[in-house]
């Protein structure tokens, strides 16, 4: 008799101890169509396999650098979960991701999440990963993998995580920032859809002192809920700057509004002998960051340092390309508007003038 046999019939099994595999199996064929639908040249296998692939070759790269981003998505989840709403933060897990990456002048290629939660509820799961692929659709990546993970004790209740990861590669010299950014060069702005991913520690502790109820409807735009309008995906600007940088437009740099806002992002592209100048009164402010900064009583530089203010995305461009930017941004569906200037630097990195409209 083997020992196989001579085990007790009531000992345990992994789903007495809360992993249920058959979940997990079942969640991954309740995503196939969604992530079928991400596939571009170089990428066309199915999931279910121990890693993606990716084909540089019949990308059409010829001699590709390749950059890789990966982000979460924060406390902007504890609003999902609160609210079961999981449809739409999985575009911000990818728009995290894939805009440090055309930031760098790259083109995103291929996208791989990380799912982790306490208990897995495959519907939960299918509405984020759907949000995921549609994310990637958007920007035009394929997602060719990713990892869910059932950890009991480690996550309570309905709690879970995201983790995204993108790389996207650029032809070898064409790479952002570029070397020849100059006194005089024109700051574009790109508008938000909000606020984005970044900050909600701080979006959530502002409701809690409001003492609005998520279902009620938001004070800064009565057409949604609270919850709605602060689930409003992260915009995803692959495709309108790739446009731009494929049709020669001048840009020499770009950065991703974040964490960090104004004041810790811009320095992260300019070379040390460069200032960038700010026109705030320029800046078109959606009105839920007058919203946040009348009730959690917040100075002007403590929004500008935690929230992109209306501006996800800002480019330094040649003065003489600068209107054109705009024309082509506006063109391909943007909204976008000259905000300041570069000029050498003599104190701070980022200055400033005007007021933002609070």
């Amino acid at each position: 008799m083997s020992d196989a046999q001579n085990l007790p019939s009531n000992g345990l099994s992994y789903k007495q101890a809360g992993v249920d595999i058959d979940a997990g199996n079942a969640l991954v064929e309740a995503i196939k169509p969604a992530v079928r639908s991400t596939r571009r040249p170089g990428a066309d296998a199915e999931i279910g396999g121990f890693g993606g692939l990716f084909d540089l070759k019949a990308a059409g790269f010829i001699d590709p650098i390749l950059v890789a981003a990966n982000d979460g998505v924060g406390t902007k989840l504890k609003i999902a979960i609160e609210t079961g709403k999981h449809d739409t933060i999985g575009q911000d897990l990818v728009a995290m991701c894939v805009n440090d990456i055309i930031v760098q002048g790259a083109e995103p290629l291929f996208f791989l999440d990380y799912y982790a939660t306490g208990r897995l509820d495959v519907a939960a799961g299918t509405a984020i990963v759907t949000g995921i692929a549609e994310g990637c659709r958007i920007a035009g990546c394929a997602l060719i993998g990713g990892e869910t993970a059932e950890m009991p004790g480690m996550y309570h209740g309905k709690d879970y995580d995201l983790a995204g990861f993108a790389v996207g590669a650029a032809e070898r010299g064409t790479l952002l920032p570029r070397a020849d950014q100059g006194d005089g060069d024109v700051l574009v702005a790109i508008a938000s859809s909000g606020v984005h991913s970044n900050g909600y520690s701080l979006v959530r502790k502002i409701v809690e002192i409001s003492g609005i109820d998520w279902y009620l409807p938001a004070p800064f735009d009565e057409k949604q809920t609270l919850s709605e309008a602060l689930l409003t995906p992260t915009r995803i600007y692959v495709k309108p700057l790739l446009s731009a940088l494929k049709a020669g437009i001048g840009i020499k740099a770009l950065a991703h509004i974040t964490g960090g806002g104004f004041i810790d992002n811009i320095p992260r592209v300019l070379p040390d002998h460069l200032a960038a100048h700010v026109e705030l009164d320029k800046i078109t402010v959606p009105k839920v960051f007058a919203w946040l900064a009348r009730v959690g009583g917040m100075s002007e530089r403590e929004m500008l340092r935690t929230f992109n203010c209306g501006v996800g995305m800002l480019c330094a461009v040649a003065a003489e390309d600068a209107e054109k930017l705009v024309t082509h941004l506006t063109a391909v569906g943007e909204t976008a508007a000259i905000v300041g200037r570069l000029t050498e630097r003599t104190g701070e990195p980022v200055t400033f003038s005007g007021r933002l409209a609070l």
